[in-house]
């Protein structure tokens, strides 16, 4: 399962198939990342910039950014 979510020119795209579980997302920014929640990713909680970066922090690349 592929699920995107949109903010602004981008989308934060999270594959569960390839899910760690490492905790690293919702440790670095969880305002964003909250697996407690659902939706679990509310991108309206954080700039562009500080998803991207958490983003990149994903060890096994289940997120990733997709530019419009």
């Amino acid at each position: 399962m592929t699920k995107k979510y949109e903010k602004e020119d981008i989308y934060v795209v999270w594959d569960a198939s390839k899910c760690a579980h490492s905790g690293n997302c919702v440790k670095g920014l969880p305002s964003v990342f909250n697996t407690k929640a659902s939706p679990w990713i509310e991108v309206k909680n954080a700039d562009k910039d500080s998803i991207i970066k958490q983003v990149g922090n994903c060890p096994s690349g289940a997120l990733s950014i997709e530019y419009k």
